[in-house]
């Protein structure tokens, strides 16, 4: 008998089980579908360019064909291992604009308005650039520094930027995002720094604390609409665990929201559909799915400065893994995703809603094709985006993988952003500093010039840029899916603490929003867990 169940083990779940597990007398079970966190290709850094084929750490979802993209289903990696997606992630550090933070206090209350989640970002890093200072800390678990080793077409396309007078930001986590510059990265001394490395390394030797892998949540246990325990599949077989405290889901957008909607918490039209018997009709759950859409433009680069494959990149690549395996330095240590940028599709817009990640290499299919030769790529995605998806069930079986409906370009306004996208991208890498690489642009290409060619392209090619949120909104109002303490509405002992619960979208990377977002669930709880020994103790005497 447990007093917290909680089910998985990604950026939120490490978290959340070192935090409650640090009172020695608090019993903890942490399940996670995947593996142990073992794979090398998790901790070196360049790694990520091989995790999207691996089907063992990685869920490798493919969503419902999307009407506004030619009938295409797309790839949706998720992580699958302790860590979740934030070991086979790109590691970048950003946690978003301060609006972000300030519209969910509008939609949840105070405790979630940037002022009040810059403390909690600042006390889980040590930034080894910045140290404790206004926008970062120096003695939290995460780690976050500058990249060891940068290739010269990432500093090439910072300069590109200024050239076309973006102003240079030093830290996108600071005042202001906007402008280019170098990401910092969930990284120490050259290894990837997850949330499992953060987090759950302090605790997986604690007796209070169970990590249980390989075991894949099918159901929540309910008691009338009290959550009990949670049922898993492991080895074929079935097993139980119970709790007498609190079932916590932090499995992420896709999979939090279809186990409620298995457990028989969701839409009751959609869950009778299938058989399942009602617990709650809570309509939202699954609704108000959100992601980051993005292009790429890729260039054939004139010289070897690239990461390239080739029989002339071996000597390079000999190298680095000298330098990797000695020192912790060198290309190896790279995220590919090395620099970037924050700007404004259009000068109307108050805010930046487009986000640059430039590679200094080819990139093809998530990185599930070959792409052979030397080049580069800009990815340039939506950060704002108007249209809402689903998450829904496919089956009642829940070994079959849930239905993951994004419903892309579905708002006018999307296909707007990225058309400027997309001219904005070849802007940069027109200017001085990165023309000097070219030798030609391979995608779109330049026979792609007009509006409707340009929409032809996105249509065929844009792809998520990883960042699923909003399926399990929190609010105040009655209709959204959990309170502001992220308790799920209708059901007693339940939590969702995962990136599901933001009401919308942040305008950056994800994982450090979730992690913040765990560590101000384990406030809260730990907070009412401390009133309610103090309410015990008072009637006691």
């Amino acid at each position: 008998m447990f007093d917290y169940i909680i089910v998985g083990a990604g950026s939120a779940g490490c978290l959340l089980a070192e935090r409650l597990s640090a009172n020695p007398r608090t019993k903890v079970c942490l399940l996670e579908a995947g593996p142990a966190d073992r794979s090398l290709l998790i901790h070196m850094p360049i790694g990520i360019a091989l995790l999207s084929k691996n089907k063992t750490l990685n869920w490798a979802f493919e969503t419902e064909p999307q009407a506004n993209l030619n009938g295409r289903r797309l790839f949706w990696p998720r992580g699958k291992t302790l860590g979740g997606s934030s070991s086979i992630n790109a590691m970048v550090y950003i946690r978003g604009h301060r609006d972000d933070y300030d519209a969910w206090a509008e939609a949840a209350g105070p405790i979630w308005s940037y002022d009040n989640v810059l403390p909690l970002f600042k006390a889980m890093e040590t930034n080894a650039k910045f140290g404790t200072c206004d926008y970062h800390g120096g003695n939290g678990d995460l780690h976050v520094c500058d990249l060891p080793t940068r290739n010269r077409l990432s500093d090439a396309f910072v300069e590109a930027g200024r050239e076309l007078q973006y102003p240079y930001s030093a830290d996108f986590n600071a005042e202001t995002h906007e402008g280019v510059g170098f990401y910092q990265v969930t990284q120490h001394r050259g290894r990837r720094w997850s949330s499992a490395r953060a987090f759950l390394s302090k605790a997986r030797d604690r007796p209070n604390l169970r990590i249980v892998t390989g075991a894949r949540a099918t159901r929540i246990i309910l008691e009338g609409r009290k959550a009990v325990g949670v049922t898993y599949s492991a080895g074929g077989e079935r097993f139980d665990v119970r709790t007498q405290g609190e079932v916590i889901l932090s499995g992420g957008a896709v999979n939090s929201p279809h186990l409620l909607q298995l457990s028989g918490i969701g839409d009751a039209t959609e869950l009778n559909a299938l058989g399942i018997p009602v617990v709650v009709d809570l309509p939202a759950v699954g609704k108000n799915l959100q992601d980051h859409l993005d292009i790429t433009i890729m260039h054939e680069a004139n010289d070897r400065t690239p990461i390239g494959i080739a029989p002339s990149f071996i000597p390079r690549a000999l190298a680095g893994a000298f330098s990797y395996a000695f020192l912790r330095k060198g290309f190896l240590t790279s995220n590919v995703a090395e620099s970037g940028g924050f700007i404004k599709s259009s000068p109307s817009r108050s805010r930046p809603n487009l986000q640059f990640h430039f590679l200094p290499t080819l990139l093809k299919d998530h990185g599930r094709q070959i792409a052979l030769g030397y080049g580069y790529t800009l990815h340039v995605c939506d950060l704002l985006p108007k249209s809402r998806g689903r998450i829904g069930l496919q089956s009642p079986d829940p070994l079959d993988d849930p239905l993951i409906d994004p419903n892309y370009l579905s708002a006018p306004e999307d296909l707007e952003t990225m058309v400027a996208a997309v001219r904005l991208g070849r802007q940069i890498l027109s200017a001085p500093s990165m023309a000097a690489f070219s030798k030609t642009e391979l995608v779109p290409g330049p026979s792609v010039q007009s509006e409707a060619e340009i929409i032809a392209d996105i249509r065929q090619r844009a792809e998520t840029i990883y960042h699923p949120v909003g399926t399990c909104r929190m609010g105040r109002d009655s209709e959204s899916v959990v309170d502001p303490s992220l308790r799920v509405r209708g059901v007693e002992g339940l939590r969702v603490v995962d990136a599901s619960i933001m009401p919308t979208l942040v305008a950056g990377n994800t994982n450090a929003p979730t992690m913040m977002i765990a560590e101000r669930a384990a406030g809260i709880i730990l907070g009412e867990q401390e009133a309610g020994v103090a309410r015990a103790r008072e009637a006691a005497a």
